[in-house]
């Protein structure tokens, strides 16, 4: 590039004080733009409490709702405008109304997804994950006055495994989000089946918590930045379970294969594809599955094997080739 981009990304929400896998994925994608020299700035579209100052995280600008006036001066200004989730159907007006490039991540394959991409005018499309991409297809093949964006790619959600990767093994069996979703209801009955184990149950940025009170076993965690996942989850942890209903790809699971940990999780499309060799699968319903499971992992040779496994998966899941395309590819389509 012979001049910095200007880009200008609209979001509900953000990390320190939101943490889920679809922000920590922009912020992992916005980084390396910024390493490059480019102006990158979020927008947040939501009111985050009492955060009214413009912040920086992970070297990305985040400005909150009412820390400034002029987003929409901003769009105009910009070469490129990203969005995802909630914020697309606006974000996607008002990036049509400057005839700037608009850009959307995918986070799901909700049908609300494809049709919100699709009439806004999207000039490129970025999937989490190969399922995904398959999904889009289908829907755009069943829909076929819906304008398919002329540009997509697949970036899985990055996970830099040395900022992931605990200096020790915990003890603990552990679930990162109590919703009913994601298998709070699995965890309670793991608890009541299994004293003699101890649990952690990390509370989620979203959707309400199944909680353990009766259940000395179980230790429950707060909602914590992303960045304090290494220290205060990881490094407890022993083993990772994922019984979620719905997982577009997982990022919880691909963070703990950086530390050898084996994630149990159901098999949905996403976890079977981002886990792959390195997860064990077992159906969400089959609570004397995951505790058969965990108690084989406690035999040594298994859980050595596992733990191997896990590791090779997340070396196979370096992100540092799909941020470079990721990169080039924004680079393209503002020179478009």
């Amino acid at each position: 590039m012979t001049r910095p981009l200007r880009i200008v990304a609209r979001v509900h929400a953000m990390p320190p004080h939101h943490n889920a896998g679809a922000e920590h994925m922009l912020t992992a994608m916005l980084r390396p733009l910024v390493e490059r020299g480019h102006d990158v700035s979020v927008w947040l579209s939501r009111y985050q409490g009492g955060v009214l100052k413009e912040y920086e995280y992970d070297g990305v600008r985040v400005v909150p709702l009412g820390a400034r006036l002029d987003f929409g001066s901003a769009v105009r200004h910009s070469s490129l405008v990203i969005s995802h989730l909630e914020s697309v159907p606006s974000t996607a007006a008002l990036a049509r109304g400057y005839g700037k490039p608009f850009a959307v991540i995918c986070h799901n394959t909700f049908r609300e997804t494809f049709a919100n991409m699709a009439a806004g005018g999207t000039a490129l499309a970025v999937y989490n994950s190969q399922w995904m991409q398959a999904e889009a297809d289908l829907y755009f093949a069943d829909h076929r006055t819906a304008l398919r964006p002329p540009a997509s790619m697949i970036v899985r959600p990055p996970v830099a495994a040395k900022e992931y990767a605990a200096k020790k093994r915990g003890d603990r069996v552990t679930l990162v989000n109590c919703s009913r979703g994601k298998g709070g209801d699995t965890l309670r009955a793991l608890a009541a089946s299994m004293p003699d184990t101890p649990f952690l149950a990390v509370e989620g940025g979203y959707d309400e918590q199944v909680t353990f009170d009766e259940f000395p076993n179980v230790e429950v965690v707060q909602h914590m930045d992303g960045h304090e996942m290494r220290d205060n989850v990881y490094a407890r942890t022993r083993i990772l379970v994922m019984p979620s209903r719905y997982e577009s790809w997982g990022r919880a699971g691909v963070e703990a294969l950086a530390s050898g940990i084996p994630v149990i999780a159901h098999p949905t499309p996403g976890l079977c594809e981002s886990l792959a060799a390195g997860g064990i699968f077992v159906d969400r319903s089959d609570v004397a599955g995951y505790e058969a499971t965990i108690r084989r992992l406690g035999e040594p040779g298994e859980y050595r094997l596992a733990s191997k496994r896990a590791k090779e998966r997340s070396a196979e899941l370096n992100p540092a080739g799909d941020l470079t395309a990721w990169c080039d590819t924004v680079e393209e389509v503002c020179c478009a």
